[in-house]
């Protein structure tokens, strides 16, 4: 049987094999029908002579637009049964896009690469949204059916074949999800029933409708969906895009009912089941454990972190990282997550955030990075950190993330310093809907300064290919050497219980703003950065008793320590 929930119709008709059938009304706005198993169809809402997709399908083979086919969850066979997952908890994420990681651009394609996640120290990986859009390629998060996996990637059961060959390597999976809107071509929800809010409004449009008049049905949607990917794909977390547009007034917020009934799935299938979001208003309460008051989620991505030591790094100030630059602001970031926090925002032109009391909330529950998608992929021409740093300033960013006290994040390629770029790209076949996403990505940047002539069109089908990893670097030159630096950083982190301890008032940071030079305090070991060109001697509290790791020839002698420029190293000290 297949069911769909139509509220505000007074017929609802299924197409399949050419053939139209009245669907039944039955209770709380749902309507009902009979048919085979493997039957395409699709459904005609009271007098319209378009048939459009079930809002809740699984398959979309023809693409967004084209009619669902049923399909059976339990007609795959997994190989995972003695997977018992990845806590959060001292583990390193690496985010990918499946369309970019590979030439293939596939799940299976995907699956091939693998092992180099294996032998690089990942623990779980984070694919970026994988559920139906219009077109072949494209980010991802200009979804439109929840439910279904994108058919050029693979469709479900590639989705099934890539969690299962990632976790018989010990690999977790995480899935970035979107519900805080639809992308703009296939977007039939609307036409279903009260899914949107006429109170709340959104970047991209009207807001989900989570607290108004029909608004039990419309969570239903988004829980199911999340349980379903948990329970039925077997993945071991999701990251949630920016939770701050899902506006809700009720008294118990969606994502902390979407927390507690993870908890009970979690309890059922015995292994341990994340969710991570993304949320801009610098906001702790939404991984304070729900006895606490909080919303229970157990991580969120900390951008101050990236910002600090993406503009200590780089000297950009422009746009939102204008309060950023300092070592000082470094510092702060590596001590506190958030380093707007309760204090003034230029860039807002308002206060903005909130303190994290670092006595009570572990430092993993900050998922840090020294790029991700959106950081590489949202510049105009998405060039990445390593097309235009030395390899010495890409060292020294990667051992202050991979030593940090919280959730290290890895954006594909920038473990070997990927020359290709990550640009912004898609494939609508509507042509004025490909124009209005051409020019506005050219307008925008045009406000910022930038040639309009230097933005990449989205829609040539060449931005993609140049977003594409070159898997040929990773074994030449300077990316050998920063993969190499990479694996030993993350090997030592393993190998540390400083590094992986999230305790954040445990942690001390000093630093010489006109040295350009910092130091991190963890335990017992010492994390000496030199971001400046020339050498510097780093006197320490104690006396230095190892060079644990250096990017560079590094002299030590009692508690002093000398550094090339642009180089770090992690020495441990006699206490």
């Amino acid at each position: 049987m297949i069911a769909v929930w139509a509220p505000d119709a007074s017929r609802v008709r299924v197409v399949s094999g050419g053939a139209e059938q009245e669907m039944t009304p039955g209770a709380d706005g749902w309507w009902s029908a009979e048919l085979p198993p493997d039957a395409d169809y699709a459904y005609l809402l009271d007098d319209a002579d378009a048939p459009v997709p079930d809002p809740r399908s699984f398959w979309q083979p023809d693409g967004v637009h084209g009619p669902s086919r049923r399909y059976d969850h339990d007609r795959f066979e997994w190989t995972d049964a003695a997977w018992t997952g990845r806590a959060l908890p001292g583990a390193l994420v690496y985010e990918l896009h499946v369309g970019t990681f590979t030439p293939g651009g596939t799940f299976d394609a995907a699956i091939e690469r693998l092992d180099h996640l294996v032998e690089l120290g990942v623990d779980l990986v984070e694919l970026m949204p994988v559920n139906a859009f219009d077109g072949t390629r494209g980010w991802g998060y200009d979804g439109v059916l929840w439910y279904a996996v994108h058919e050029p990637y693979g469709g479900p059961d590639g989705l099934k074949r890539f969690v299962d060959a990632c976790h018989v390597r010990g690999l977790g999976v995480l899935l970035d999800v979107v519900y805080n809107h639809l992308g703009p071509s296939g977007a039939y929800l609307g036409r279903f029933g009260p899914y949107f809010s006429e109170h709340h409004r959104t970047p991209w449009g009207p807001g989900l409708n989570l607290d108004g008049p029909h608004s039990d049905t419309v969570r239903r949607y988004v829980l199911d969906n999340a349980l379903g990917w948990l329970r039925d794909f077997h993945l071991d977390g999701l990251r949630l895009d920016a939770v701050h547009a899902l506006a809700d007034d009720r008294a118990t917020h969606l994502l902390e009912e979407l927390a507690a009934e993870v908890d009970v799935l979690e309890a059922h299938v015995r292994r341990p089941l994340t969710l991570i979001a993304e949320s801009d208003r610098n906001d702790a309460r939404l991984v304070t454990p729900r006895e606490a008051g909080g919303h229970g989620l157990d991580a969120q991505w900390a951008d101050d972190v990236h910002h600090a030591l993406h503009t200590a790094v780089t000297g950009e100030r422009q746009g939102y990282y204008a309060d950023f630059g300092s070592l000082a602001t470094l510092a702060s970031t590596l001590e506190h997550p958030f380093f707007h926090a309760g204090t003034w925002s230029s860039f807002r032109g308002r206060v903005h955030g909130r303190p994290v009391d670092t006595s009570r909330i572990p430092g993993h529950r900050f998922v840090v990075y020294t790029s991700d998608h959106d950081q590489v992929g949202n510049r105009a021409t998405g060039d990445r950190p390593s097309q235009g740093q030395p390899r010495g300033l890409l060292a020294v960013a990667a051992a202050l993330v991979l030593t940090s006290p919280y959730t290290p994040m890895l954006f594909m390629g920038e473990e070997w310093g990927a020359s290709t770029p990550w640009q912004f790209f898609t494939s609508f076949d509507d042509p004025e809907l490909a124009e209005a996403v051409r020019s506005g990505r050219r307008g925008e940047f045009a406000q910022h300064g930038w040639d309009a002539a230097d933005v990449p069109d989205p829609q040539d089908p060449a931005t993609r290919e140049r977003s594409v990893l070159d898997w040929s670097e990773p074994g030449r030159d300077d990316h050998a050497w920063l993969l190499d630096l990479y694996r030993r950083l993350i090997a030592l982190r393993r190998a540390r219980s400083e590094l992986t301890d999230p305790r954040l008032d445990r942690v001390e940071v000093t630093y010489d703003e006109d040295e350009r030079w910092l130091v991190v305090h963890r335990g017992d070991l010492r994390v000496v950065t030199n971001q400046g060109t020339s050498p510097r001697r780093v006197t320490l509290d104690r006396d230095i008793a190892e060079v644990l790791l250096a990017s560079a020839d590094t002299w030590v002698e009692g508690p002093e320590v000398a550094l090339d420029g642009q180089s770090f190293a992690v020495v441990s000290t006699s206490g």
